[in-house]
């Protein structure tokens, strides 16, 4: 695991070393082993010297001798690379490259790409098994490829103008180059403020675009396109198989994956939560390790309604791991939620990185590389916003009255909120309602955005012509895949919030500690299966994730397969209530917030008056509003 940064210019001025030197800087949290430069010039579009330049800061992990320092080169120097992340397959490909000549100088498995493309070009990406985003110089053709995996674990921004373009892991690094503008992108705080987080190919500033998963961006002569190079398997007839030869299947394939995740030559660990999905990621580690596994969990000693730890314990124990439970009082969850307000470099609001903050934090004093079971909701239906999609057919045909005079207001007048079992049922309860009452399209919306419509609409005005930024991506996202509905639902999630949430909010307070992160449910091996396999499979008669459960059963201890979903979540609201009162206050201080021009004053007013009157859930939006404030703060966006 690594940070990657670099420019490459086709007319003056060309690249300044110092900017390269000052994008490596700003990552070296990501790769504190070593630091590679390496620059060059040409001949740019009118026979004017161009110039090209790579960065990286090395996390070494796989074969950690200066040998494999990046960036890389081929035998004669033409092509160099560098690479963020792990090719699981990386030795079989070496061999086979040895085989029709190629000779290595490293052990690095981030060279077999540099021969790979030799031999087979942009094709080359479709052989590699694992988690990338690597950048490409091919100096004979004056090209640049930038590449991202499949799903997006590892990530990759770009900013371009047309004679000058420059990358980067972070989006910090971009900044810190001098090279690039800070200018909020309106759209982009629209879809925001819907989910948390900014979806790609968007960012929060103006002229700084992410590289979507399975995406490459070529510049060749001066010109720039992108072309998606791996797609979900397009829906096809499913044959008939017996329950028990899908089962063997799938955890045939996930023993696979999780083998692959394995390889290191530095201490590799697991993220432990007590759910099922790393589970069996530790099971199956278990299986293969000549010695106990070193496991990781959070606990909330104080806030017990959201401890999972036990559970997390019990699995340990079964497994025979070398277990660490990290206590996480008041105080550290104030102190790490401080922590992610400065770590940041775009508005990301899933209070969830707080504890993945803390977690990180311990296990990188003990291994380099945890394993974690990131993935398994999106690819076998294991939220529940996934019931949603099964009951709604049942909730209307509830007569239309009954649903608009009884059921409605009934719901409207009880308290809801996180802090409380009750409180979470009839959160729920509303969000479902909201969602069963819309249209497809609205109700998947009305599922995933944290600040509702109108009130959005009044935080960050638009005119009444200007269409919903939110809704139309939503749409995107429904029609990209053409699956049965729920298979729909759960690419909409694996498009977007997973690379968007999930696994943005991992790669980043994993790697603001230098610790690797390995999500071997995401192999692609196992997303093709999962996404071969109808809804009906996944979900029967409303039970989440029952092919998994069934599957995994002899795995894991007796009974642990039928656990409930339990979200890695963080009391936030107590914390925001108590320790981050002040903070809240000044940031978002009505005056502040007029002189800014960013937010309506009076609707961040109307949140935090909600907020104080603790009636209705509104923390996470609370939250979005503060981490959006310290952002703009922290990189002084106008």
């Amino acid at each position: 695991m690594c940070g990657i940064c670099g420019a490459v210019a086709f007319d003056p001025p060309a690249i300044p070393a110092d900017a390269l030197r000052a994008m490596c800087s700003a990552q070296r949290h990501r790769g504190p082993d070593d630091e590679g430069i390496w620059t060059a010039s040409f001949r740019g579009l009118k026979g004017e010297p161009g110039g090209v330049g790579l960065g990286h800061r090395r996390l070494a992990v796989i074969d950690p001798a200066p040998r494999s320092r990046q960036p890389l080169a081929n035998e004669d120097g033409s092509v160099q690379l560098v690479c963020n992340g792990e090719i699981y397959n990386f030795r079989e490909l070496r061999r086979d490259l040895e085989a029709r000549g190629h000779r290595f100088r490293s052990g690095s498995d981030g060279e077999v790409i540099l021969h790979l493309y030799e031999e087979e070009g942009f094709a080359a990406a479709a052989r590699l098994n694992g988690m990338f985003a690597f950048a490409l110089w091919d100096g004979n053709r004056r090209r640049l490829w930038l590449c991202r995996d499949r799903l997006g674990v590892k990530p990759l921004v770009w900013a371009g103008d047309g004679r000058r373009l420059c990358f980067a892991s972070e989006v910090r690094a971009l900044l810190a180059s001098g090279l690039v503008p800070r200018v909020l992108d309106r759209r982009a705080l629209a879809l925001y403020l819907a989910f948390n987080y900014v979806p790609a190919p968007a960012t929060a500033l103006q002229g700084i675009s992410k590289l979507e998963p399975a995406s490459s961006l070529i510049v060749e002569e001066g010109k720039t396109r992108l072309e998606r190079w791996w797609r979900l398997p397009a829906p096809a007839e499913f044959p008939e198989e017996d329950g028990a030869g899908l089962q063997r299947r799938l955890m045939q394939t996930l023993e696979e994956a999780v083998g692959g995740c394995l390889l290191a030559d530095v201490p590799v660990g697991a993220f432990l939560s007590g759910g099922i999905d790393s589970g069996i990621v530790v099971a199956l580690m278990s299986r293969r390790s000549p010695q106990p596994v070193a496991t990781f969990t959070v606990g909330y000693p104080e806030d017990p309604a959201w401890d999972e730890s036990g559970a997390a314990r019990r699995l340990a124990r079964f497994f025979g791991c070398e277990h660490h439970e990290i206590p996480a009082r008041r105080r550290d969850l104030l102190e790490a939620a401080l922590a992610v307000l400065g770590e940041i470099d775009e508005p990301f609001a899933d209070s969830s990185a707080i504890p993945t903050w803390i977690v990180s934090r311990e296990a990188a004093r003990r291994v380099k590389v945890v394993l974690s079971g990131d993935g398994g909701d999106e690819l076998f239906a294991g939220y529940r916003s996934y019931l949603a999609g099964c009951w709604r057919s049942r909730y209307r045909r509830i007569p239309p009255g009954i649903r608009r005079r009884l059921i409605r207001p009934l719901l409207s007048c009880l308290p809801d909120g996180r802090e409380t079992r009750l409180g979470e049922m009839v959160r729920r309860a509303k969000k479902f309602v909201r969602a069963a009452e819309a249209d497809e399209i609205d109700g998947l919306l009305a599922l995933k955005e944290v600040i509702p419509g109108p009130l959005r609409r009044r935080l960050a005005p638009v005119t009444e012509e200007t269409p919903d930024p939110a809704r139309i991506w939503v749409q995107s996202l429904w029609e990209r895949h053409r699956g049965d509905p729920l298979n729909r639902m759960l690419a909409t999630d694996l498009y977007d919030s997973l690379p968007g949430d999930m696994l943005f909010k991992v790669d980043r307070m994993s790697m603001a500690h230098s610790l690797e992160v390995r999500v071997p449910l995401l192999d692609h091996r196992v997303v093709e299966f999962a996404f071969a396999l109808p809804g009906r499979l996944k979900m029967p008669r409303g039970v989440p994730k029952a092919l998994l459960r069934t599957a995994c059963r002899d795995l894991l201890p007796p009974g642990h397969a039928e656990r409930p979903k339990a979200g890695f979540e963080v009391p936030i609201g107590r914390l925001l209530r108590d320790g981050l009162a002040p903070v809240v206050a000044r940031s978002l201080d009505g005056k502040r917030i007029r002189e800014q021009r960013i937010l309506d004053s009076a609707a961040v007013g109307e949140i935090l008056a909600i907020h104080r009157r603790g009636k209705t859930d509104s923390d996470w939006m609370v939250w979005n509003l503060l981490v959006l404030q310290s952002w703009i703060d922290r990189y002084g966006i106008g």
